[in-house]
């Protein structure tokens, strides 16, 4: 299996990395931080606001399965990518939209995906998505992992987390495992 690798930012970690983990043709999606000036950062540091880093998800896949393409079409399902620096009640620059590229062609790819949906006035407002080069990916702690799948009750997870899982699983049932 040929590798690829992207990495998401949409607001929570916990809705972007449950959502990836189940599409066919995703070996993994890791919750983390990435696009901040600290090293080795922690939830903590992260939830400051003073780090930079916002919460992000490496998805790692097979492009001949699932395109870079199809990832992002999931991405734009998961997320309001009109909200600067926040994504509903999760406020601060952790929180916000941002695809960090890893290859001229993933750039390219997340800028003409970017204006096909400003053309489309899909969102009803502009996209303030950030494309940035990749940089030090840093996991989260190990109890952010498949946070949504340890703790299905928590009214975080019922409220915020289970609507989105619900839409992509309409939207794209026929990319879920």
């Amino acid at each position: 299996m040929a590798h690829a690798v992207a990495t998401l930012a949409g607001g929570c970690f916990w809705c972007i990395e449950t959502v990836f983990n189940r599409l066919r043709g995703v070996e993994s999606a890791v919750s983390g931080y990435m696009g901040g000036q600290t090293a080795n950062p922690t939830y903590s540091d992260i939830c400051n606001g003073d780090t930079g880093h916002a919460e992000v998800v490496q998805v790692t896949f097979d492009p001949d399965v699932m395109s870079y393409r199809e990832l992002l079409d999931v991405f734009f399902t998961l997320h309001d990518p009109t909200q600067l620096n926040r994504q509903g009640n999760d406020i601060g620059t952790q929180y916000r939209s941002a695809i960090f590229w890893h290859t001229p062609e993933q750039k390219a790819e997340a800028e003409a995906v970017i204006a096909e949906l400003t053309e489309s006035k899909q969102f009803g407002a502009p996209i303030v998505t950030e494309v940035s080069e990749a940089m030090t990916f840093y996991p989260a702690e190990d109890y952010h992992q498949r946070y949504y799948e340890q703790n299905p009750h928590q009214p975080y997870c019922q409220f915020v987390v289970a609507p989105k899982v619900a839409k992509v699983q309409e939207k794209f049932r026929h990319r879920l495992r």
